[in-house]
């Protein structure tokens, strides 16, 4: 299915769609079967085999008593990120082989950061950039939405603690990493003698802003449930700026696929219902003639779109609030 949250008259909603013109509200369809129903998201996941057979139950209502079921146009609905608060949102770096050229020297095991959940913003809900941002560019990824609490996970196992699949546009600010670039001498315990420190160079960059701004993480329209996506090494992956195609690409491209990443990721940290990891940028070169790394939303506007196949198409706008403070000033 291909569940979302949502707000309509009133009231925040969780659903699924009809089709890309009509949703269904689960509370009502829960009401019509006599159940509780789950206020959000996160109560849906967690409530893991139950709230799946709930699912299918929602489903065959739908199909079997149409007459009974409220539809909501898409068009009249505010589109939430699918999961709103996750207590995690791991974004994997430098995961494509298009990145391998770029590389100096890298670990031989994924890299993956932390985004904090008051980045999301859901479906057709601006990017908000200020001039002070600087540069910052779309960059479309796979998300991968975890469906049980789970800590040391065996790769052949990791497809058993998915819930599903989603799209995250983790957007990008150059400039700010430049600015929070440190090139320094690390103190580390010293090989020859443990109870003394020695010093290394090293180059790092902290991902809290120009990772974690808020927006900064599109998410969305869609959970789609994996019993949709029998592959999600085999999808296609597009972006544009405004009407302008920026990246053609595919997941099958990954150098570390959905069952490493949670393996590893796993290993250093519980994952929980509700958590979301997004596999990387989609960046590979191919019909697209510009690079999405020209694509700066601060000084370009927007929208920005990403589309993977089965996950449905991502929107949203741009909005420069530097312009709205100078004209709610004036």
């Amino acid at each position: 299915m291909k569940l979302l949250s949502f707000h309509w008259k009133d009231r925040d909603r969780i659903g699924f769609a009809i089709d890309d013109e009509r949703v269904a509200d689960l509370g009502d369809i829960a009401a019509a079967l006599g159940r509780e129903s789950y206020p959000d998201m996160l109560a849906l996941i967690e409530a893991g085999e139950s709230g799946l057979t709930f699912l299918r139950d929602a489903e065959v209502f739908a199909k079997d008593q149409p007459g009974r079921l409220t539809v909501i146009p898409a068009s009249e609905i505010v589109y939430h990120p699918p999961v709103r608060r996750p207590s995690k949102i791991c974004g994997v770096a430098l995961n494509n082989s298009a990145s391998n050229e770029r590389k100096i020297s890298a670990p031989d095991h994924p890299l993956f950061f932390l985004k904090p959940a008051s980045s999301l913003v859901g479906h057709n809900q601006p990017i908000e950039v200020f001039d002070y941002y600087g540069s910052v560019h779309p960059e479309p990824e796979l998300a991968v939405i975890i469906g049980k609490t789970c800590r040391h996970v065996d790769a052949k196992d990791a497809f058993d603690v998915v819930y599903g699949y989603s799209i995250l546009n983790d957007m990008t600010g150059n400039f700010m990493r430049s600015q929070d670039m440190v090139h320094y001498y690390a103190l580390y315990p010293s090989k020859e003698d443990p109870t003394k420190v020695e010093r290394r160079e090293q180059h790092l960059s902290y991902t809290a802003r120009y990772k974690g701004s808020d927006t900064f993480g599109p998410f969305g329209p869609y959970l789609v449930t994996k019993d949709e996506v029998p592959d999600p090494h085999k999808l296609e992956v597009l972006a544009w700026h405004k009407d302008e195609l920026i990246a053609e690409d595919s997941t099958a491209f990954y150098t570390y696929g959905v069952p490493d990443v949670i393996a590893y990721i796993s290993r250093y940290h519980s994952l929980w219902p509700g958590d979301v990891i997004s596999m990387g940028t989609a960046f590979r070169p191919g019909v697209a003639k510009r690079s999405l790394h020209t694509a700066n939303i601060t000084a370009y506007g927007g929208p920005v779109s990403v589309s993977i196949t089965g996950l449905g198409k991502l929107v949203n706008p741009v909005r420069k609030m530097d312009d709205i403070a100078v004209h709610a000033a004036e």
